[in-house]
């Protein structure tokens, strides 16, 4: 019996977070209908168990055969009887964020799509759902993400890595079509993205099932003010714990002054949203697309 997938790849700072936990809230109704389900257990969310290993750019160009294994063994333990059907969900896929700092947009993306398939072997990769977001949009969340936990450089010294990234999303579309053959790929801009359960009938479009939105957040996202506090405790050499940055933050909710942490001049937020527009136009034109916007 040949395995069937259904992949939710992310992207990163699409809500990637909120849909893993309607996974997680709908998992019985979803194990009813015939699917298993794996994701990670971030952010809160304690049911998850997904520990997806791939090669990041320090493992070198053999890394496949070393990694693929850990795959085959992952997929058998979320999906033991392969007549049921899995729904896979990691934003990791294509890589991290920290890259973009540089202006490399996924660098080893292939090496691990590549580790991926080899994980997969025979498996059908029966359709995979991947939203994009604007680079303006992308690149603000992805520093402000990374500056919670970690030392951040001032965001205006990464604006030419940013501005003069080397390739994006229609790159990245075209390796997941090459490598892992989704046999539908389907394309969502994340202002059209809508509820959860809107994704999770896009990447499933036959489930029968009774599903709920969730009622709860989990994903705290940090004002400019609890940036500035955790950076100037990051900055006096302390280490800060994901507990206590949920903490700072938290604090910080009702500061919403704009202390310009982050953020693009008009300029450039107009020169990368055109860079978006001719993608999005590309991305429409791919033969392999379902666009879902």
């Amino acid at each position: 019996m040949t395995r069937r997938l259904f992949i939710h790849a992310g992207a990163h700072r699409t809500g990637t977070t909120s849909f893993q936990l309607c996974l997680e809230e709908n998992k019985e109704a979803l194990r009813a209908a015939g699917f298993d389900t794996t994701y990670p257990n971030r952010d809160g969310i304690k049911s998850g168990g997904l520990r997806l290993r791939l090669p990041h750019p320090r493992h070198g160009r053999n890394a496949v055969p070393r990694f693929a294994p850990g795959v085959t063994d992952m997929v058998a333990r979320a999906n033991p009887d392969p007549v049921r059907a899995l729904i896979l969900s990691e934003e990791n896929i294509p890589g991290r964020m920290l890259p973009f700092q540089s202006g490399k947009f996924y660098p080893v993306a292939e090496r691990r799509l590549e580790t991926l398939r080899a994980g997969l072997g025979a498996a059908r990769v029966e359709r995979l759902l991947f939203v994009i977001r604007r680079y303006d949009q992308l690149y603000v969340s992805a520093y402000r993400k990374r500056a919670e936990e970690n030392p951040a450089a001032p965001f205006a010294q990464l604006r030419d890595g940013y501005l003069s990234m080397d390739r994006g999303w229609p790159e990245i579309l075209a390796a997941i079509h090459e490598i892992l053959r989704p046999e539908r790929l389907v394309v969502v801009p994340y202002e059209a993205r809508g509820s959860s359960v809107d994704l999770l009938q896009l990447l499933c479009p036959d489930l029968a099932a009774d599903l709920q939105e969730p009622e709860r957040r989990i994903n705290l996202s940090a004002t400019d003010t609890a940036l500035q506090v955790l950076q100037g405790r990051m900055a006096q050499g302390e280490e800060i714990s994901p507990q206590e940055a949920r903490a700072v933050m938290a604090a910080h909710q009702g500061q919403r002054e704009d202390l310009g942490i982050a953020g693009f001049s008009e300029e450039d937020t107009a020169a990368l949203a055109a860079r978006y527009a001719a993608d999005t136009e590309s991305i429409q034109s791919m033969p392999f697309v379902t666009w879902a916007g």
